[in-house]
């Protein structure tokens, strides 16, 4: 549906015009034409199509949807993809899709599976009529840079959930929390990599806005979308060494793992010399043969238990003082 249609001139806002009044304000000096869609029909892109005139090929994909980031030049014109992304209760990563048509003279908007408006942008480009002077490549980059800025609440979150991870690991678990730990690590680095997914291919497209053979309709706007490019830049890294730590802190709790069941096999082992030895005097005496020491004495039975209960509490001192017991 059509969420807004508006022409501007000399940046500021003329009025809020019909769909079919924006030829009329294209073939205007100095005007563009900024509409935005939400989930739009195909006859509503069919009607924006005829009016600026935008790339089939485009269109097409705008109409199919699940596209990837990117950023492509059609002529004179630019078209856009952008994730917005957000965190649901689940803590499941939750992405949208935006769609941008930039042309010298207008600007086309389409909103799929978000709810996350650009009244604020919209806002914000109107209170700074000197930027909006530059016209429709200023309107991208608000709009670019509003999706940007909503990443740095959810690499956040993650960052949060590694800390709680982290914290989690150090304490004593039982084995089905550290299983618990490992699950939760594993479903971390996922949404980290589904992160990355959306953030590294726009990063890689508003490069190429920033220096070199820049589009025509970018031209003096190089200072922004480096801006932009920066924060991306930075954002990537982030979650690259993010991604990093999560592994890192899955080869610490398998550690952690491997020295509670050391733990253990030492504890059944010193349980089992305990047993051992009593067991060795026992099975001696227990031989058939006529001629053993001590075998007729009358304080023999009580003798031999005295020295298997010695050995024994010899053992379990050294044990415990060796941290085994």
């Amino acid at each position: 549906m059509l969420i807004n249609c508006a022409a501007y001139h000399d940046g500021r806002k003329l009025a809020d015009i019909e769909v079919a009044s924006i030829s009329e304000y294209l073939a205007k000096p100095g005007c563009f034409v900024w509409v935005a869609l939400k989930d739009p029909e195909v006859e509503e892109l069919d009607a924006m199509q005829q009016q600026f005139g935008l790339h089939e090929l485009a269109v097409e994909g705008v109409r199919i949807g699940h596209q990837p980031p990117k950023i492509e030049e059609y002529g004179e014109s630019l078209f856009a993809v952008m994730h917005p992304l957000t965190i649901e209760d689940d803590r499941e990563l939750l992405a949208g899709e935006i769609s941008v048509f930039v042309g010298p003279n207008y600007v086309l908007s389409v909103r799929r599976r978000t709810d996350q408006g650009f009244r604020e942008v919209r806002a914000r480009c109107e209170r700074e009529p000197d930027r909006l002077k530059d016209g429709s490549a200023f309107v991208l980059y608000a709009l670019a840079d509003h999706v940007v800025d909503c990443y740095f609440p959810v690499l956040e979150a993650l960052g949060t959930e590694i800390d709680e991870i982290e914290e989690r690991i150090f304490q004593k678990q039982s084995l089905a929390a550290s299983r618990a730990i490992i699950e939760s690590m594993y479903s971390l680095k996922r949404r980290l990599v589904l992160f990355q997914h959306h953030v590294q291919p726009f990063h890689e497209g508003v490069g190429k806005l920033t220096g070199g053979r820049v589009p025509k309709v970018c031209a003096g706007m190089q200072a922004y979308f480096r801006d932009l490019f920066d924060h991306l830049d930075r954002i990537v890294r982030i979650t690259e060494a993010r991604r990093e730590m999560v592994v890192t802190a899955v080869q610490v709790n398998l550690g952690m793992i491997s020295l509670a069941e050391s733990e253990v096999t030492k504890r059944l082992g010193s349980f089992a010399a305990l047993f051992a030895v009593p067991t060795m005097i026992a099975g001696i005496y227990g031989m058939n043969f006529q001629e053993i020491p001590e075998l007729h004495w009358q304080f023999g039975y009580p003798a031999v238990i005295a020295v298997m209960v010695t050995i024994d509490l010899f053992l379990f001192w050294r044990f415990r003082k060796a941290g085994w017991m």
